[in-house]
């Protein structure tokens, strides 16, 4: 069974449920404080934690008096805009004890769909956790239409999750796993512990059914599994209105794990490995030593840059005789490749106009 603290990146997701009163639309002060401890806590051990939270249109009904039902798309974006301040409020509220930085990120379906926008997420996120904060991801409600909507919290964890290379992914439940039917209309259905691969019996075994504030069901939960260990992330759910609800499950509560064959990196140099190229570019013998040892390709060991990719598009990357060494996702275009290449990248800005990225070619962007 997986333990949290052997985790080096956790993603943990919480439900609209867990977070506001269903009765009162007020946030559970308590329950959030004590949430922040065990944060506070894998902190300690060295684990870097994002934390995907609902709850900005539940806060936000709740102050402008709205009903707990289906609301239209105005009021909803309306309510999202009024409660995301509250929540990033309360989250750094209950941080800050702990002497936590947090910071908030909105996030839509068109920035993860949008390699260039993926990009950018990704360093951001990367440099975030890098400094020690903990971010705040909930989807941009206040301009996510139903076409740019991942309509669900458990989806986007586990696109968080990949982003960034999590070990885990904790899905903070209104349940104790995963189970064979309905617990609350079948006697006879039974929590798994773990699952070690998703087959259709699973997948039928799932049921729509969601909890008063939340969208999400057993099916978008399975979902995300299937996104999640498909990224060599190992997801759990389990059962997060207890207090402590992240020290509770490493303490043996009930849940169910879905393990992943592959870790975060090899699953994320092979899904690089798999995709088609938009162009190439040949290094100095100097880089193709440097990219041997792991290092990230910078501009000036390129020598010649062919193709008409984009940024985030793929790229082969050749040694000094043609042969192909890597497969990586370029952070510059075509053209601005070929501007700096064998410049030193001191002088990407005063090349470009604009300052950049300092490697064309991240070395977690690069599958050798």
């Amino acid at each position: 069974m997986a333990t949290l603290t052997s985790a080096r990146r956790l993603v943990v997701k919480i439900g609209s449920a867990l977070l506001v009163d269903r009765t009162t639309g007020l946030l559970r002060s308590d329950w959030l404080h004590s949430l922040a401890q065990d944060v506070a806590w894998l902190k300690g051990q060295g684990t870097d934690v994002i934390l995907v939270s609902s709850g900005s249109i539940a806060l936000g009904r709740g102050v402008l008096g709205l009903p707990i039902a289906a609301l239209p798309l105005e009021k909803s974006q309306a309510a999202a805009a009024v409660g995301q301040i509250r929540l990033a409020r309360a989250y750094e509220e209950a941080l800050a004890p702990h002497e936590i930085t947090t910071a908030q990120v909105l996030v839509t379906l068109e920035d993860s769909e949008d390699r260039r926008r993926y990009l950018n997420s990704r360093a951001t996120l990367e440099t975030l956790l890098g400094l020690g904060v903990v971010p705040i991801v909930n989807e941009n409600d206040t301009v996510a239409t139903d076409e740019i909507r991942y309509g669900d919290n458990d989806r986007l964890a586990a696109q968080i999750a990949v982003t960034v290379g999590a070990d885990q992914l904790i899905l903070l439940s209104d349940v104790d796993g995963f189970y064979s039917g309905n617990p609350n209309e079948d006697t006879s259905a039974i929590r798994f512990e773990t699952i070690d691969r998703i087959t259709p019996e699973i997948e039928a075994m799932a049921g729509d059914a969601g909890s008063g504030l939340s969208k999400g069901g057993m099916k978008t939960k399975l979902l995300a599994a299937q996104m999640a260990t498909a990224g060599g992330c190992a997801m759990a759910i389990t059962e997060g209105s207890v207090m402590n609800p992240l020290k509770t499950l490493e303490n043996g509560a009930n849940s169910t794990w879905f393990t992943a064959t592959l870790d975060p990196h090899a699953a994320r140099k092979r899904w690089i490995s798999a995709m088609k190229p938009r162009g190439e570019i040949t290094v100095d013998e100097g880089a193709a030593n440097a990219l041997a040892n792991g290092k990230s390709l910078l501009p000036a060991g390129i020598v010649e840059v062919t193709g008409d990719f984009g940024r985030g598009d793929p790229v082969a990357i050749l040694d000094p005789k043609a042969r192909r060494l890597a497969q990586g996702i370029s952070r510059y275009t075509a053209q601005e490749a070929d501007a700096i290449k064998g410049r030193k990248s001191s002088e990407i800005e005063a090349t470009l106009g604009y300052p950049g990225r300092a490697a064309l070619i991240h070395r977690d962007d690069l599958a050798l």
